[in-house]
């Protein structure tokens, strides 16, 4: 079982910056493809980034590409999301997400193809 908490969400004004972190249990983390999902109030859960088990691999959605920066350490278990210019509709509650193990040569942008959750970070962009 793999255990997922993200940290780093807060308030900040239009196109400041804020760097979130997940910090991951277990001593497979490298073995599996991490993703950042976000939900906005009252919309679906979206996907926002990706990253393959090594790291060497990442993508985008487009309304974040050029302004976040998902990256990992593997040897600290954390995947992070850097995100900057940040626009008041990148207002929502930012998950991070694993995927078993063995699921790591490339990334996923589809909420099913993860298996592990964590509880979620408030992002709130004032305009």
């Amino acid at each position: 079982q793999v255990q997922l908490v993200e940290s780093g969400g807060g308030l900040v004004q239009a196109g400041g910056s804020l760097r979130l972190s997940c910090a991951a249990s277990g001593r497979t983390f490298g073995r599996c493809a991490m993703g950042w999902f976000r939900q906005a109030p009252g919309k679906e859960r979206e996907f926002a980034a990706a990253i393959s088990g090594s790291g060497g691999s990442t993508y985008y959605v487009d309304s974040v590409k050029g302004r976040f920066t998902i990256s990992r350490d593997n040897a600290k278990n954390t995947v992070y999301l850097q995100m900057n210019s940040l626009k008041p509709e990148d207002t929502a509650v930012y998950y991070c997400a694993s995927t078993k193990v063995g699921y790591s040569h490339t990334y996923y942008t589809k909420a099913y193809d993860y298996s592990y959750w964590g509880q979620g970070t408030q992002v709130t962009v004032s305009s």
